[in-house]
């Protein structure tokens, strides 16, 4: 049994996609059932509530093999690093209660730079990572940059003034990565029943590339100039608060912005494997902590 969480998401539709194309049987944890397909209801039991409760996790992860985890982001929430952690505590209890075998979990990138324990986001993805490390499953993080798909929420501003815009500096090369991609390495993992051990697997896309170099190719598929412009941390925050986002979640995300600036994402070298690597191994990965205990972050 493999259950799923934010089969309606993003990233958990395409790996939902994936794993139904095997023979093993899928539970999903949804609050809206209606948000499936039809035909995807009839292909899966659904178990129906928050993935944070704790009476639903128990029941979903009972007899379950491998479980793919997603912490939905809380815009709201007054501390980022405790809102990962106390939405995948009652989880994390589950799958130790439940004897689930496998987990795989999305996470960022940042583990062992010096960054690592005031990013924001990235460092809240990290705890979360911890935390179900501790429950001695056998884990796999999906270590990730930023997503490719992210471009989409500025193609208003692409087609009506020729610009996106970001924290990042602009000559910085950085790994992006489609949420494509992370849904196939994901579902390999789910459905390959033989890795053990705790582990990160980076997934960087095929190529590192600037906003600058975003703002050319995409120049030339439009068949028109498209420019990229930093805006200040300042602004930045401004616009995300003016956007139902909390103080705590616009600085979280300012730090993360800061962190990236400055290394965040220069603990992987680089290799071929790490572009999209379904295997669910790899020399390079980081093992993870197998104690009950979370690794200290800076706050």
């Amino acid at each position: 049994m493999i259950v799923i969480t934010t089969p309606a998401g993003n990233i958990g539709h395409r790996v939902l996609d994936r794993v139904l194309a095997g023979d093993q049987p899928v539970r999903v944890i949804v609050r809206d059932p209606a948000k499936l397909p039809a035909d995807v209801r009839d292909r899966v039991e659904v178990i129906q509530g928050s993935h944070g409760d704790r009476r639903v996790v128990t029941r979903a992860f009972d007899g379950a093999d491998a479980v793919f985890w997603l912490y939905p982001p809380d815009r709201g929430a007054d501390d980022v690093v405790e809102s990962y952690v106390g939405f995948t505590r009652p989880a994390a209890e589950a799958m130790r209660g439940q004897g689930v075998k496998r987990v795989v979990d999305v996470s960022s990138l940042g583990r062992g730079t010096a960054y690592a324990g005031r990013a924001g986001q990235a460092t809240a993805s990290l705890a979360m990572d911890d935390l179900i490390a501790g429950t001695g499953v056998a884990f796999r993080a999906l270590a990730l940059p930023g997503f490719m798909d992210n471009m989409l929420r500025q193609a208003r501003a692409l087609q009506e003034q020729g610009v996106f815009f970001g924290a990042l500096a602009p000559d910085l090369k950085l790994p992006t990565v489609a949420t494509r991609d992370i849904a196939a390495v994901a579902a390999r993992l789910l459905l390959d029943t033989t890795w053990t051990g705790r582990q990160e697997l980076p997934v960087l896309g095929p190529e590192d590339l600037s906003n600058n170099d975003m703002a050319a190719v995409i120049s030339e598929v439009l068949g028109k100039p498209v420019w990229y412009e930093q805006v200040s941390a300042e602004a930045l925050g401004k616009r995300l608060t003016g956007h139902s986002v909390s103080e705590a979640v616009a600085r979280a995300i300012l730090d993360m912005m800061t962190a990236v600036n400055n290394g965040l994402y220069d603990g992987v070298a680089r290799t071929p494997q790490h572009a999209v690597d379904t295997r669910g191994a790899h020399p390079s990965c980081a093992r993870l902590p197998s104690t009950g205990r979370l690794a200290r972050h800076t706050r």
